[in-house]
C-alpha cells in the first residue's frame, strides 16, 4: 500500500499545483485589458501614456494612483488592508502599498494584491520584439502580437504584425525534409510536416496543435494562415552612387537597369558619354577664342575714335603766329 501523504506533503503539492495554474494563466492574460497596462493622462502635462507611478514625461504623481492589480482607486473599508482604516475610504497616497518593479505601477495596500501581483503581473519579461525596449525604456502601453504572442510596444505593433506571417524560407517545404510543412511556428517563422512536428521535449496536449519542436510555441495549421514566404529581389537597392558602374551591388543593379532600357552595354555609353563631353570641351573653346578676338577689336577701335578726337582738338586751338 502507498504511504499515507502528511500534511506537509499535501501542502506541498497544492503550492506546486497553484505555480503551475498561475504560469499557464499568464499566457491567457489579455495584456491590453489589464489594468497595470490601462491608459493614463497626467493631471500636470496631460500627456496620455501607460498606467505608472510616476509620469514618464515630468515624473509627477498623480492624484488618483490606480492599482495594477485590482484596477481600483478608492480603497473601501475592508478587512482585507494591510494598513486598517475602519469607517474611512482610502484614496490617493494613502491607498498605496508598493510600486511593482516591472510593470511601473501603484499596488494598493491590499493584502491580496500585495502577495499576489508580483508573480501574476504580465509585464514581467515585456520586452518588445522589434526595438528590444522594456517598460521602464518608452512611455506607451504593452501589446502582444496577435500571430507571434510576442510583447510589442505602441510604436511598432502595426508594423510588426503587417509584416508577421512571413516564413524565413522561399518555400513552404519543412525545415527538416523535402515534404510540404502542414503545421507553422508563427514565432519561429517555419513550417513542419506531420512527422517533424512531433516533439520530445516538449509534449502535445490533447485536442491542441502540436507544439513546436524548436520553442514549444503552439503551431498553426498553414492552410488556415495567410502565410507568405520570403521574396528575394534580383539586385540590391542601396544608397551608393549611381554613377559607379561594376562598384557593388548598387552598381550591378544599376548596370542591369541600363541594359534594359536603353538596350546595349553601360560601358559602350561611357565611351560614347566621354566623345560628347570632348566635343563640348572643343567648341566651348573655340566660343571662349572668339570672344577674345571680338574683345580685341573692340579695344582697337576704341583707341583709334580717341586718336581721331585728340586730333581734331588740337587742330582747333589757337597757336601763336596763325591765323584763327
Amino acid at each position: 500500500m502507498p504511504k499515507k501523504k502528511t500534511g506537509a506533503r499535501k501542502k506541498a503539492e497544492s503550492r506546486k499545483e497553484r505555480e503551475k495554474q498561475t504560469r499557464a494563466n499568464r499566457d491567457h492574460i489579455d495584456v491590453a485589458k489589464h489594468p497595470c497596462n490601462s491608459a493614463m493622462e497626467c493631471d500636470k502635462c496631460q500627456r496620455r501614456q501607460k498606467n505608472r507611478a510616476f509620469c514618464y514625461f515630468c515624473a509627477s504623481v498623480q492624484k488618483l494612483p490606480m492599482c495594477a492589480q485590482c484596477g481600483k482607486t478608492k480603497c473601501m473599508k475592508s478587512s482585507d488592508c494591510v494598513i486598517k482604516h475602519p469607517g474611512i475610504h482610502s484614496t490617493g497616497m494613502g491607498m498605496v502599498g508598493a510600486v511593482c518593479d516591472f510593470c511601473e505601477a501603484w499596488v494598493c495596500h491590499g493584502r491580496k494584491c500585495l502577495s499576489t501581483h508580483a508573480c501574476l503581473c504580465p509585464l514581467t519579461d515585456a520586452d518588445c520584439i522589434e526595438c528590444d525596449r522594456c517598460v521602464w525604456d518608452h512611455g506607451g502601453r504593452i501589446f502582444r502580437c496577435s500571430f507571434c504572442q510576442n510583447f510589442l510596444c505602441e510604436d511598432d505593433q502595426f508594423e510588426h504584425q503587417a509584416s508577421c506571417q512571413v516564413l524565413e524560407a522561399e518555400t513552404y517545404k519543412c525545415v527538416s525534409c523535402n515534404r510540404l510543412g502542414q503545421h507553422s511556428c508563427l514565432r519561429c517563422k517555419a513550417c513542419y510536416c506531420d512527422d517533424h512536428a512531433r516533439s520530445k521535449v516538449f509534449k502535445q496536449e490533447k485536442g491542441k496543435a502540436p507544439p513546436c519542436p524548436k520553442c514549444g510555441h503552439e503551431t498553426q495549421e498553414t492552410k488556415d494562415l495567410s502565410m507568405s514566404t520570403r521574396s528575394v529581389k534580383f539586385g540590391r537597392q542601396s544608397g551608393a552612387e549611381e554613377t559607379s558602374y561594376g562598384y557593388g551591388a548598387s552598381g550591378y543593379d544599376l548596370y542591369w537597369k541600363n541594359v534594359a532600357s536603353a538596350g546595349g552595354d553601360p560601358e559602350d555609353d561611357e565611351a560614347y558619354e566621354d566623345e560628347d563631353e570632348d566635343d563640348d570641351d572643343e567648341d566651348d573653346d573655340d566660343d571662349d577664342e572668339e570672344d577674345d578676338d571680338d574683345d580685341e577689336e573692340e579695344e582697337e577701335e576704341e583707341e583709334k575714335g580717341k586718336e581721331a578726337v585728340a586730333a581734331d582738338s588740337l587742330a582747333g586751338l589757337k597757336l601763336d603766329g596763325t591765323p584763327a
